[in-house]
């Protein structure tokens, strides 16, 4: 699912509880987070990421209003551990007031309003694709010819490995 979809769902479902990444499709996790909090000061968001990048969800849970930042692999520990935070009260989210700054073309993106569709087809103006060449077939063949000797080679290696391995041959 990417960022525009996750903040969809979220209003469509209106969840208790939303678990949300850093790396989305389309849209950050944080502004998918923002969106969702601007949509619904009440929403409880947890961040869920790696290790290595800890600070930067720390920073966007602040950022968010987020309960709470898990790091993977997920354990039991980790959810017993936030536990309380995760269930607890929703901290505000300062992002919000420079979400519309930051990032107008989400506010640009909003006020869209589906046009109708055209009577032609937007494609009948453009001129036909044209047939293939003469030479296309020889073209074709390399094409297929490449990808077949890689494979030999690679058959090849495996063999004279497999043999060394096994002792039959010594280089």
């Amino acid at each position: 699912m990417d960022g525009d979809q996750a903040v969809d769902e979220y209003v469509r479902l209106k969840p208790n509880l939303v678990f949300i990444g850093l790396d989305l499709p389309t849209m950050d996790g944080h502004v998918a987070a923002l969106e969702m909090r601007e949509s619904d000061p009440t929403a409880r968001i947890v961040f869920v990421t790696s290790r290595t990048r800890r600070r930067k969800a720390g920073d966007a849970a602040f950022s968010a209003g987020a309960v709470a930042v898990l790091t993977t692999p997920l354990t039991q520990f980790d959810f017993d551990e936030n536990w309380n935070a995760i269930n607890g009260p929703i901290p505000e989210a300062p992002g919000l007031a420079d979400l519309d700054e930051l990032y107008p073309e989400l506010e640009d993106k909003q006020l869209e309003i589906p046009k109708p569709p055209l009577e032609n087809s937007p494609l009948d103006g453009l001129p036909p694709i044209p047939a293939p060449a003469a030479n296309a077939t020889e073209a074709e063949g390399r094409g297929v010819l490449l990808p077949f000797i890689i494979g030999l080679l690679l058959l090849a290696a495996i063999g004279t490995g497999t043999a060394y391995y096994l002792g039959y041959i010594e280089v």
